[in-house]
């Protein structure tokens, strides 16, 4: 699903993106480490980070309201989950969109989440079909909202979406693969939620509804499909935005 755009959250602000300080809220000290990269890796799975930003560790300590510590330590993770990348200078940053990344983890996502559906259709039950319809519902009112922010909202509802489909598939070994996915698409879903801001176009639910349609006739591959369409939609918005581009990257300076 699109989501809303800023929306999405955070959008760059003269003073430096401190727009986004409402986002990351000071964490406690009890398992500190664990807790500054949870809110993160959910900031950038939100996408709350721009392709292109660079995290700055003493930014993001004094941001989190903690210490260089864990947010050093966090960011090697993020790196080595490929979510975010090392640069020369030792400061990290969200990796810029290129047609090849953006290519393999379309594919990527498609494939593995596909198969998540496949495996959780037939266990769905009404209830999950309540759920689901619920959510969904909760989101086409999100976005009625116009002109306020909602993005980190409709972010967590297409989240909710779809992992209540994917836990259904009851694989302890996928589930992390999705996870990771989406941890690398961040950026792209929130790129793609401006651009579909610009251009308009079909509501950012129609795919959710037409994939509760399949799942409740209980047609796997329609539900497969419609998931496709789904994914395939942001990363297409994309995609005709780096045609445009002659250097074939999209980092956050081109949404104006």
């Amino acid at each position: 699903m699109v989501v809303s755009s800023a929306r999405v959250q955070a959008g760059r602000s003269t003073d430096g993106g401190h727009d986004r300080d409402d986002q990351l809220s000071p964490v406690g000290r009890e398992t500190l480490h664990d807790r500054v990269y949870a809110q993160l890796r959910n900031s950038l799975i939100n996408g709350m980070f721009d392709a292109g930003d660079v995290l700055r560790i003493v930014d993001l300590a004094e941001r989190l309201q903690t210490s260089t510590m864990p947010v050093r330590e966090a960011l090697g993770r993020l790196v080595s989950e490929q979510a975010l990348e090392s640069l020369p200078n030792r400061s990290v940053r969200v990796p810029l969109i290129t047609r090849e990344r953006l290519d393999d983890l379309a594919r990527a996502r498609i494939l593995i989440e596909g198969q998540m559906v496949a495996l959780a259709l037939p266990r769905l039950t009404d209830n999950d079909f309540a759920v689901l319809r619920q959510i969904n519902v909760d989101c086409d009112l999100a976005f009625e909202e116009h002109g306020k922010d909602i993005g980190h909202v409709t972010s967590a509802l297409n989240q909710r979406f779809h992992f209540h489909i994917y836990h259904a598939a009851r694989s302890q070994v996928l589930i992390p693969i999705v996870e990771s996915l989406w941890l690398q698409s961040g950026a792209i879903i929130r790129k793609a939620a401006h651009i579909h801001d610009e251009q308009g176009g079909l509501a950012a639910t129609n795919h959710h509804w037409a994939l509760i349609e399949a799942l409740e006739k209980r047609d796997t591959e329609g539900a497969m499909r419609s998931l496709s369409n789904d994914i395939g939609r942001s990363f297409d918005l994309i995609r005709g935005r780096l045609d445009g581009d002659p250097e074939g990257t999209a980092s956050g300076d081109i949404d104006g």
